[in-house]
Order: C-alpha cells, then structure tokens, then sequence
C-alpha cells in the first residue's frame, strides 16, 4: 500500500492535506487529538472538522493520538511501516500569547513531539517523505529591524533595500533576536527536522508558513488572524488589534497554496532543506487593509478596538520570498490570491453558524 500521514489532521494544513492527497494515495492516516480545543476553547474545537473528513473521505482512518507519545505514535508506525510513503507533520501549539503560559506544553508539543514524529519515521518509515510545517516565527523579530516606512494603512520596506521586490528570504538570520516562547520551540522543530535531512538523508522538507489561511480553520483570537476577523465580522463579535496601528503586515496563503507546495516536494523531495512559504507579494495585507476586506465581503462594519500593546515577538512586516521553491520547482505557483480566499472563509464560516444554529 502507499500511505499519507497526518499529524494535526483535523487542523487547517491537517485537514486540506487529507482532502488532497485522499486520491493519490491507498490510505490517509490522521492523527490529532482535538489539542487545539484545550488551547483556544469553543473557537478552537476541530470535531467539526475531522467529522467531515471522517464522512467525506472513505479511505481516510483517524487516530486520537497525542505525538509527545511515543507510546501513542510507535503502534501506527509499527503497523503500517514502510507502507508509510508520506508523513506530514502539520500538528502545533501554534499561538505566541499561549505558548507563555504553559512553556512545557508548547515545548513538548512543537519541539519533542516533532522529534518523536522524526525518530519513528526513521526507524519504522526511513525512505518516507517527511514535511514539517514551519513558521516565520522562527526569524524572531528580526524583521522588525530591518528599514520600515510607515504609509497610510500599512507599514512597508524601504523601495531601496534587496527584499523590497520579492520579500523575506531563508537567508534572513534567526539568530540573536526574541522569538517568543512559541517561536523559540518551532525554532527548535525547524533545526532537528533540517538535521535529520543532513545527517540521516532522509527526505524532510521544512516549510516556513507566512499567515495559513482557508476556508476550514478554526480561527480563534490568539491564532488564526483572518478566519477569526471574518468570524467577528460575520458575528458582530469584537475584533481587538494589537500594537502597531494596526498598519502591521502579514503575507496569507491559501492552505490548498501550501499543501500543493508539499507535493511538489514529494515528488522531487530535497533532503534538509527549508523554505518560505507564504503568499509572498502575490497575496498580503496589514490589519487595517484585512478589516476593509472582510466588512466589504461580509456587508458589514466590523467593532474593533485599538490596545497600544503589541504582542511580544510579532512582526511588523512579514512578505515571504518564494523565489528559493518557485526556483527548485517551477511547476507550482498560487492558484488563490487574497480576496479569493477571504470570500471562501467568509463562505465557509457562514455555513457552519448556520448549522450551529
């Protein structure tokens, strides 16, 4: 058999890896816990999601396993075994502000549970594809210093300076900087995962998310901007922006954008290395600009308030280069640019309040 492996399965990247790869591989394993309802409440409950999956997909099997396990993780590896052709690793804490209040949980979930998913790979799935969802994050706020101006509704790079065309690179250091509790531990997850590409060969990819985003996250306040900013505009619910006049910029890829990217990958795979991975100048916003988008989709003003306090290790402007991918693999490109996306979010959030109704 050939097998695709989900971690986080039930998650945003989880969830549209499922429903890509449903037909190009004999069996999908998801394995996800629901974590993301203990870190972000209601918003952040993922039933929904593996249910439909559950009944959309008849070749897809889910498992309720915790990967800081290994006593969990080693009885699916051990089953399916070299039948495991594809793993990807989506499963996270992913928010900056929680990660601070239980470092060990954030910790053991993004760094020693990435590790734990890596060393079952190599022993029961060595020859398999490995991807591991990354973050900018791991740049710290190295970007914050890099020379900003400040322009009507956004904060935007200096015309002159050698990221002005395309956006951040791999180059761009991640050291000497604050990264956030969340960062500090994705950063830790990016480096083992690049080091069992390099060390071991195998066939791992890191790929550094810009802001993922579509139709079927659970957006919540600490994490998942654009879906929780529909939700609020649909709802009436209160929007807070954090620091930075609300001028901060984040480049948003679709997450069907990304998973493509991770099949790229799969089929010319490229042990250790790492790439940005956003919707780069093709599709990107600040908060003010984001607003304006979903009151003109959602037909409705948004009630938001202004809190002088950014949150610690945030960006001010994130644009992610992608020229190292477009470059290794010229076949891909975006197939969603940033209203596309935002009027399936709106669409997809509509549909589930209805039905919570």
């Amino acid at each position: 058999m050939n097998i695709a492996l989900v971690t986080g399965s039930a998650g945003l990247i989880g969830s549209e890896s499922v429903a890509f790869f449903a037909d190009k591989f004999d069996l999908v394993i998801g394995v996800d816990n629901n974590l993301r309802q203990y870190f972000f409440g209601q918003d952040g409950n993922t039933e929904w999601n593996r249910n439909r999956l559950q009944e959309g997909f008849s070749n897809y099997k889910h498992y309720s396993a915790d990967i800081r396990e290994v006593s969990q993780l080693e009885p699916i590896f051990k089953e399916y075994g070299t039948d495991i052709k594809l793993i990807v690793h989506a499963a996270a804490q992913p928010s900056h502000d929680w990660a601070a209040r239980e470092p060990f949980t954030d910790f053991g979930v993004n760094a020693v549970g990435t590790l734990n998913m890596l060393e079952m790979t190599r022993l029961h799935s060595p020859e398999a594809v490995f991807i591991f969802t990354s973050t900018n994050k791991v740049y710290g706020d190295n970007p914050n210093y890099l020379p900003l101006v400040e322009l009507e509704t956004r904060w935007e790079i200096s015309e002159d300076h050698v990221y002005y065309k395309n956006g951040i690179d791999e180059h761009h250091s991640l050291d000497h900087t604050k990264h956030s509790i969340f960062g500090a531990s994705k950063v830790a997850a990016d480096i083992m995962c690049q080091e069992y590409g390099r060390y071991f060969g195998m066939k791992v990819g890191v790929f550094r998310g810009g802001c993922l985003t579509g139709p079927n996250h659970s957006g919540a306040q600490l994490h998942g901007f654009l879906a929780y900013l529909m939700k609020c505009a649909i709802t009436g619910n209160p929007y807070t922006i954090f620091g930075y006049k609300g001028k901060q910029v984040r480049d948003n890829i679709h997450s069907y954008d990304l998973v493509n990217m991770f099949w790229h990958f799969y089929l010319n795979p490229r042990p250790g290395e790492a790439y940005n991975a956003g919707g780069g100048r093709h599709a990107n916003c600040s908060m003010l600009e984001a607003i304006a988008f979903c009151e003109k989709i959602a037909g409705k003003k948004l009630t938001y308030h202004y809190s002088e306090t950014n949150r610690i290790g945030d960006h001010i402007w994130y644009v992610s280069d992608l020229t190292k991918f477009k470059s290794h693999y010229p076949g891909w490109d975006w197939s969603y640019n940033l209203e596309q996306t935002l009027v399936q979010i709106h669409d997809g959030i509509a549909a589930r309040l209805a039905l919570s109704v």
